[in-house]
């Protein structure tokens, strides 16, 4: 990757360390999820001509240390080892700008290697709002393959409503059950509410910082040769019972619904991110 100025003759961005406060606020301005990271390292502003044009977060996602086993599991490899990209947006003006989005990844993965002793940088790209991960691609990050994911949807106003975000139904889901406690909204609660649950995938990348990650990488085979994922490897379904899922076109969701999450909406949309 290389952060010299390309066809847009953009000039190089500076990174600088954020507080929480402005971080956030650009994020839920131009991020599409407004469910923020609850393990967050730090924020990162990216800046091109002295105005912020990108956020990055960078921490862990829910179980930090399982993560980095399972997709080394011969190497004893702790949270401390890498970080995770929670939420990266930048400006509705560079949205689909593959070019802007690699300048910021080269100037992020210059600033890892400058101030953590992190091997590597782990992302996820949503395929169940139809990102694949171009900009990784496009960034030469190795590809780690995909998983299921869940998400749910009011069907009369289109909110997606995350299943971190959930806790107040998963709570109305217990008592109307009579159970102690709900991990999963379950269908028959849903079909009351009119919320559908979704499946979708999610897909890996990873990028090592270091000579010594890089060795770690390569020491697995099954990493080597896996193909980028496209638009025709992401899946859709709605759940229509008991563990029975129906295939569906690409769902759309309604960003301006806040009924269930009303703390994380508000503020611009449009802004391009992953």
């Amino acid at each position: 990757m290389s952060s010299r100025k390309g066809a847009n003759s953009s000039p190089r961005l500076t990174v600088k360390e954020l507080d929480p406060e402005t971080a956030v606020s650009f994020i839920r301005a131009y991020h599409y999820s407004k469910v923020l990271p609850r393990l967050t390292r730090c924020y990162l502003g990216f800046y091109r001509g002295g105005e912020l044009s990108g956020v990055v977060s960078l921490g862990w996602g829910t179980q930090p240390l399982q993560t980095i086993k399972k997709i080394f599991p011969r190497h004893t490899l702790l949270t401390a080892d890498y970080l995770e990209i929670g939420k990266m947006c930048f400006l509705p003006s560079e949205n689909g700008n593959q070019y802007f989005g690699s300048l910021a990844l080269s100037a992020l993965i210059g600033w890892l290697r400058e101030h953590t002793g992190c091997l590597f940088l782990y992302t996820l790209a949503d395929g169940i709002m139809g990102k694949c991960g171009y900009v990784y691609q496009a960034a030469n990050f190795r590809y780690l393959g995909s998983f299921t994911t869940s998400v749910y949807r009011h069907t009369a106003t289109g909110e997606k409503i995350h299943p971190r975000s959930a806790g107040q139904l998963l709570a109305e889901n217990a008592a109307f059950d009579g159970v102690a406690k709900r991990h999963w909204l379950t269908h028959e609660f849903c079909s009351m509410k009119g919320i559908e649950k979704i499946n979708g995938r999610m897909f890996r990348y990873i990028y090592p910082l270091t000579k010594e990650a890089l060795k770690i990488l390569q020491s697995y085979p099954q990493y080597r040769h896996m193909t980028y994922p496209k638009e025709k490897d992401l899946s859709f379904a709605v759940r229509t019972g008991r563990r029975q899922y129906t295939e569906i076109p690409p769902p759309r969701f309604n960003r301006e619904a806040c009924c269930y999450n009303p703390q994380k909406c508000g503020g611009a949309q449009g802004g391009v991110n992953f």
